[in-house]
């Protein structure tokens, strides 16, 4: 089994620097080292880089610190779903409060319109799925 929770199997790999961040200003790094079990579709940095210029930076600020949570929270779902339980939804209830909508397209999975390129990434507390763009509420 997994030794590092999912904030530290995040961390670790070396590509989501942006949401380490994002979840240090929104606070939400305890939640994310709690029991869980979680699973979270972590968009990677060149997901973030995606977005509009400065709208990272705008998020990260502590005026913001809802807005981004509410952001993140919409990227975790309770409970450690499995890529091979993830392709049999159609929608997935987020932390956040609203669904996100799964579809499956020639054997690849999209979580609202993010691809899902790496799945099952064993954490001590949950399981993380990299996509390759930040989903919005």
């Amino acid at each position: 089994p997994a030794k590092k929770d999912i904030v530290e199997t995040a961390v670790a790999a070396g590509s989501f620097k942006t949401l380490a961040a994002a979840l240090t200003a929104a606070g939400l790094v305890e939640t994310l080292q709690g029991p869980g079990p979680f699973t979270v579709f972590a968009p990677t940095d060149e997901a973030f880089a995606k977005l509009p210029e400065g709208t990272v930076e705008s998020l990260l600020k502590p005026e913001n610190k809802e807005k981004l949570q509410s952001i993140l929270k919409y990227h975790v779902v309770a409970g450690g779903v499995k890529a091979a339980d993830v392709v049999k939804l159609t929608e997935a209830k987020t932390v956040q409060g609203k669904a996100v909508k799964i579809t499956v397209k020639n054997g690849k999975v999209q979580v609202d319109a993010a691809n899902v390129v790496k799945t099952d990434i064993e954490a001590s507390n949950g399981v993380i799925h990299v996509i390759d763009a930040v989903i919005l509420p």
